[in-house]
C-alpha cells in the first residue's frame, strides 16, 4: 500500500530531530490533540532501532525510559501519560482514574486536561475518538482479536456522549496488502455479523490470498469502519497507511518479528483562559 501524499505532509519532527510523529488528519476540535509516534529518532538499537516505547519487547529498559522521556518533552509540561498493559482484550478505562498502577486494558478515555490516553502498536490498529465539542477523547488498541470481541463498540459505549456525535480516526496498521489470515478468522467475523447486510459487508473485507489458497487478506480498516458504523459512529477518517510497507516510519511485528512499539497519544488541552 502506498503512503498517501496527504499523510506524508502530516509528519512532524522535534527541533532536535530526536522524535518524529504523525498528526492525524481529522476534523477534531482544537481542544483535542492527538499524535502517533514513529520509529525515527530515539536511542534504541538493534531490532528496536529508534524510538521504541514498549517495555515488554526485551529492549534495554534504560533505552525505553530515555525514549519515553523524549516523547514527554514534546508534550505539555505536567501531562501524565496513561501507559497500560495491553492484552488484546476489551477493557476500557478512564485514564485519569488510574494513578498508582499500570492497568491491564486495551482502550482508555479522558474528559479533562492533565492526562493523556495512549496505546502502543506495531501492526494492530489504533483508533482515536473525540466528540465534536471536544469534551471527551479516547484511543483503542484493536488487533483482530480485540476487533472481533468488540473493543471498538465497548469504547464507544464507555464514552458519555451520543455515538452519532463522535469522530474516529484509524491510525497506522497492517493493511490488506499484507494482513494474511486463516479462514477461521474470516469465519469468526462472519459469525458475529448482526445482519445479512453486515455479513455481506464483512465478507467483502476479505479477499483470497494470492500466495495460499486457504488464506485470506483482511482489510482491518474496512472491518473497523463496518463495526463502528453499526454502533452509530459514521464520521470515520484515516485508514490510509500500512505499517508493514513503511519500514522507515513504523515498527511492524508481522514484518520483523522482534521489534519496537509506537504510541498513539490523545489528550485534551488546558484552556488558555
Amino acid at each position: 500500500m502506498r503512503v498517501a501524499d496527504d499523510d506524508r505532509e502530516l509528519w512532524q519532527h522535534s527541533e532536535d530531530g530526536r522524535v518524529c510523529w504523525l498528526v492525524p488528519q481529522w476534523p477534531a476540535p482544537d481542544s483535542v490533540c492527538a499524535l502517533v509516534t514513529s520509529r525515527q529518532g530515539g536511542v534504541s538499537v538493534g531490532p528496536y532501532c529508534g524510538l521504541n516505547l514498549g517495555t515488554h519487547v526485551d529492549d534495554d529498559p534504560t533505552h525505553v525510559s530515555a525514549n519515553r522521556e523524549l516523547l514527554a518533552k514534546q508534550l505539555p509540561a505536567g501531562l501524565r501519560l496513561g501507559w497500560m498493559n495491553q492484552v488484546h482484550g476489551t477493557r476500557v478505562i478512564d485514564a485519569a482514574g488510574v494513578v498508582d498502577e499500570i492497568p491491564e486494558a486495551d482502550a482508555a478515555w479522558v474528559s479533562a486536561p492533565g492526562t493523556a490516553a495512549l496505546v502502543m502498536t506495531a501492526d494492530c490498529l489504533p483508533v482515536f475518538f473525540a466528540d465534536q465539542q471536544g469534551s471527551v477523547a479516547a484511543v483503542a488498541h484493536a488487533g483482530w482479536r480485540g476487533l472481533l470481541d468488540g473493543i471498538l463498540e465497548k469504547t464507544v459505549a464507555s464514552l458519555p456522549v451520543n455515538p452519532g456525535n463522535l469522530l474516529a480516526w484509524l491510525g497506522p496498521a497492517i493493511a490488506a496488502c499484507h494482513f494474511e489470515v486463516g479462514d477461521e478468522v474470516r469465519q469468526a467475523f462472519l459469525a458475529r455479523a448482526e445482519s445479512a447486510t453486515q455479513r455481506s459487508e464483512i465478507a467483502g473485507s476479505f479477499t483470497r490470498s494470492p500466495q495460499q489458497a486457504d488464506k485470506w487478506m483482511m482489510d482491518i480498516y474496512q472491518v473497523a469502519r463496518i463495526r463502528l458504523g453499526a454502533v452509530g459512529v459514521t464520521a470515520v477518517h484515516g485508514g490510509g497507511l500500512c505499517t508493514v510497507c513503511d519500514d522507515g516510519h513504523f515498527f511492524s511485528y508481522r514484518r520483523d518479528g522482534v521489534t519496537g512499539r509506537m504510541a498513539s497519544v490523545i489528550y485534551i488541552k488546558q484552556s488558555a483562559t
